[in-house]
This record gives C-alpha cells, structure tokens and sequence, in this order.
C-alpha cells in the first residue's frame, strides 16, 4: 500500500515538473518572440536609412548636385561667378567653374551590434522518465513529496516581481499555537499553482500553509480520494477549496466541483473564500441552498457555473429536475463530513454523488468521524488517503473554564463575565430555540448590544444578522446549535455555553468557534447540579481538563491581539 502512495506521489511530482517546464518554454519563447520582433524593426530602419544614402549617392553622381547641406540649408547663398561656384557654396549657386568638388562618400553600412544577434532557440526540455518502483528519497532541500522546493528556472531576479504589485492585508501580528505553526516549512509556491490562484491566496492574507493544508494539496491534486481529520480552525476550507479552484479550467462551462455543506451560514461563508482566492482565476461560483429562491437558483444554472457550494437537499433536488448537471463534475468535496453522513444527510450525499461521473475525487474533512464514516468510505471512495491531525482533539489555544451555578443565577452570572471579561466578540450558546430568544432580550435589557439566532428564523433574517455579526456591527451572538459548525469569525475570542451541550461531539464544535487558525481564546461554561454528569463525559471524551472559573482571568490567555 505505502509503495503504491508512493509511486502516485511520484507521479504527481513528475507532472507537476513537466507543467512547470512547459510554461517555463512558453516565456521563453515569448521573450524570444519579443526579441526577434525588435531586431526586425531595427534592420528595416537600417535599411531605409542605406536606401536613402544610395539614392543621394547617385543623383550625385548624375551631376544633380552635391547632396543638401549637412545643417539643412538649401545652399542659395552666393551668385559668385568665380571657378569655384558661388561665395556660399550652395549647392545651387550660378558659378561656371569646371572644378566641382566631387560629394562626400556614404558612411559605411554599419552591421547590428552583437547584443541583436539572433538568440539560439531553447531546446525542449527532456521529459521526465516515469519511477519504476519506489522512487528515491527527496533530497535535502526538497519540498513535499520530494518536489522541488522553487520551479525550476523561475528563481533569479524579476521572477518575484509580480508579488510586489499585489494588495496585501496588514499582517496578523497575534501570537499563534503549534496548531497550525508546526508545519514542515513548505511554501505555496511549491505546489506549482497558478499564479493567478497564488496572488488570490496571498492577497488573501495567507502566508504559508498550515499543517492540514501541507498534507492534502499535494495528495488532492494528484487526485486521490482524501479522509482528513484536523481541528477547528486550522485551515480545512482552504485545504480543499485550493485544489478545486487548481483543478477547474474556466474555459469549460460545466459545473467541474461541487463543495456540500449542513449548514446555510456556513455555504455563504466557503462561497466567499472561493471568490476571494480565485478572484483572479475568471471562475462562476454559485452557492445554492434551502430556503432561497429556487426559481434564481435555476436561472442562474442557465449560465455558465463552475463551482456549486451547497447544501444535499437543494443541489439533489435541482438534479433531479435535471436542472443541474453533474456529467462533467469530477471533484466533490463534504465540509464537516461527520454531519453530512449522518442520518438526514447520507442518502442525499449518496445520491449526488451518484449522478457524477466514474472517474471522480472525494474529498471528506472534518474534525470528527462518526463510525459511519467506514460504510460510506467502502461504499462511494476508492482506497482514500487518509490524513489524521488529530493527537489531541481541543485546540491548543483555548483555555477552558466552568462556574457552578444555579439556574436562577445564570443571568447575573452572564451580566458578571461581561463586566469583567475583555471581550472582542462573543458567542453564547442555548439548547434551545426558545432560550436563545427570552436570553438575547434578557442581555438587551442589561444594557449590551446583542443578536441572535436560530434555525427558525427566516433565511434572509439569519443572512442579515450572520453578515453584520461578521462585520462588527455587534458585540455579542446568542446562538443555538447553528453556528456551531465551520463558522469562522476571527474577531470571536471569547464562547460562554449558557446551557452546557450533551453531547462532547458538539461541546468541541462549540468552543471552536474562538481561538481561531491558531490564535487565543477563552471557553466558559456555566455548570448546574444537573449538568454535572455532562461536564465530566465530555471531559473522559475529549481528554481534557475544565478547570474552575478563578477570580481574575489573565487577558493575555484570551484577549484579541494580545
């Protein structure tokens, strides 16, 4: 099995080398195209000038004349009558001397300097023979999977020079975890992406790729199927979202990747990654879920689309209407897989992926699997590369505590944390729909800014709060268990579970939300007598420790840019 993985790699790689040494032919031969147009337009202009001395040379020598003066002047000054012509000695003057002097010779044609010489052609560069058996150990100073760790022949001076007209963001100066800092040192670059994609990635803000993104690109471009698991906020939208957008040729008007998520919230959220790293790739991205309007969904198919972000049972339903087709789309990608294969979802997955093609990738990332997970691995993947990130399942950067309260003191208890908490952005978590609203009125009435939202609420509702909550237009969110799931809100550092979950599954999923792509965060949780129980399974599952609530909190666990 690892001699096959390794032979794919190699492969990839081989590839990968040859793409690189095509385009690195192409502008050579375009700069060689540019010379030789110029050294053209310089032998016509030396041409022109020698037909115009040889033209003068003779009417010279027909005894029109001597040529015109070398300051422009027509010579009609004298009408001396001496043997040398006139006083002047224009050319035109009225003397009968016999003792002309014969004109000046033609400078000599001077040849084109060397540096116009005609360029030898670049040879093709020979094609990489393909490994038998297991390929050799990548040397040092290889990237990944022994890739090179610059395209060959793309270093040197003026080859950055495109990084340097690009808009960048300012740079995050916040301290970050071993999350997503304990990478193996590669670069963007060294994946051989386009470069309108890497100037997206870059102006996007990113740097270099963290450890999730490291293992699956290369694999998802060779084009295995990938099982990933990796914690909450350390990068998985990007991980996927960068081969697809590698993969899709916008020349073709098919749908080539579809991209399934559970949630609404969070399809608006990977469709705005897609526009932002392939802003420059010409790509149609159209995000497709319940609640809209299915009658734009379907005029916009009319169109061409290259990418669907949606939700199972809006895109099932459009393809059944043969509405969407997925005849040409070879890439699919499940966000919080563990959701997607539950009940409610898998035969709606299943039955998408039923209507791709044979020859397709599927991609599954999240950051827990359900045992389920297996059946739908045999049944619909073909022997997937399986990626686990996970030694510890809550992030590092999170610090976790518990306050034992009674129900009735909840609220002031809430009203206390506010007061005393540096807080950028919070998120509040109910179990129910009904406590999210009476608690959202409750925290109004204290006197703070606060949304909230739920499942119930209408989908242009939920658009509107997600959007300004997003842009900083609020401090606080009480949520149910909605935003539970891949929402990623940087500005959050802060999640209060006011009623603590059952399940150690969505307590993970919950206090995920902070701390995000490596940064701090603080997670409180407002424990009762009834809760106790709860309290200590998730701590047996998860492997960690909530420790009591102290007095003071220092900021520099939680507090944003600290």
């Amino acid at each position: 099995m690892s001699q096959r993985i390794q032979a794919q790699q190699a492969q990839a790689q081989a590839q990968a080398q040859i793409q690189a040494q095509q385009r690195l032919l192409e502008q050579q031969q375009a700069a060689l195209a540019a010379q030789q147009r110029q050294l053209l337009q310089q032998q016509q202009m030396m041409q022109a000038q020698a037909q115009a001395q040889a033209q003068a040379q003779a009417q010279a020598q027909k005894g029109a004349g001597p040529p015109p003066m070398p300051d422009g002047s027509d010579g009609k000054g004298g009408k001396g009558k001496g043997k040398g012509g006139g006083k002047g000695g224009g050319g035109r003057g009225r003397g009968q001397g016999d003792d002309r002097q014969p004109p000046p010779e033609p400078p000599p044609l001077q040849m084109a300097p060397a540096s116009l010489t005609m360029p030898p052609m670049p040879q093709m560069p020979a094609m990489p023979q393909m490994p038998r058996g297991l390929p050799p150990m990548p040397d040092a100073g290889m990237g990944h999977l022994g890739m090179p760790t610059a395209p060959p022949g793309m270093t040197g001076p003026g080859v950055e020079d495109w990084k340097e007209g690009l808009a960048l963001p300012p740079k995050d100066m916040r301290p970050k975890t071993e999350d997503v800092t304990a990478t193996k040192g590669n670069d963007f670059e060294d994946y051989f992406l386009k470069r309108e994609l890497l100037m997206g990635i870059f102006e996007a803000g990113f740097e270099r790729p963290s450890p999730i993104q490291e293992e699956s690109i290369p694999i998802a471009l060779a084009g295995r199927d990938i099982l990933a698991r990796a914690k909450n906020g350390t990068g998985k939208t990007a991980a996927f979202v960068i081969p697809v957008l590698e993969k899709a040729d916008a020349s073709k008007p098919h749908i080539q990747a579809m991209i399934l998520v559970p949630t609404r919230e969070l399809a608006l959220q990977t469709s705005q990654v897609c526009r932002d790293l392939g802003k420059h790739l010409g790509l149609e991205v159209m995000v497709s879920t319940g609640g809209s309007s299915l009658k734009e969904d379907i005029l916009r198919l009319l169109n061409t689309v290259h990418i669907i972000i949606a939700t199972p049972g809006r895109l099932l339903d459009m393809c059944e209407k043969e509405v969407a087709s997925m005849s040409h789309c070879t890439m699919c990608c499940l966000d919080e897989a563990d959701k997607l294969l539950s009940s409610e979802f898998q035969p709606l997955v299943e039955k998408l992926i039923n209507y791709m093609p044979q020859e397709r990738q599927v991609l599954l990332f999240s950051a827990t699997f359900p045992v389920k997970v297996k059946s739908f691995k045999d049944k619909m993947m073909r022997k997937p590369y399986e990626i686990n990130l996970m030694e510890e399942l809550t992030l590092k950067g999170v610090t976790q505590y518990y306050a034992f309260v009674e129900e009735k003191q909840k609220v002031h208890c809430l009203n206390t944390l506010f007061s005393k908490l540096q807080i950028n952005q919070s998120i509040i978590f109910c179990n129910s729909v009904n406590r999210v609203e009476l608690l959202a009125k409750k925290i109004t009435e204290l006197g703070y800014s606060c949304f909230y939202i739920h499942a119930k609420m209408l989908q242009a509702h939920r658009n509107r709060v997600f959007h300004d909550f997003r842009n900083g237009l609020c401090r606080n969110l009480v949520s149910s268990d909605l935003f539970t799931r891949g929402i990623d809100i940087p500005s959050v550092n802060v999640v209060i579970n006011f009623d603590f979950p059952k399940q150690a599954e969505t307590y993970l999923h919950r206090i995920g939300r902070s701390g995000r792509f490596g940064h701090l965060g603080l997670a409180v949780n407002l424990i009762t007598y009834d809760d106790r129980f709860s309290l200590y399974k998730v701590e047996k599952d998860l492997a960690t420790e909530i420790k009591p609530i102290p007095a003071s909190i220092d900021k520099a666990l939680y507090a944003f840019g600290a």
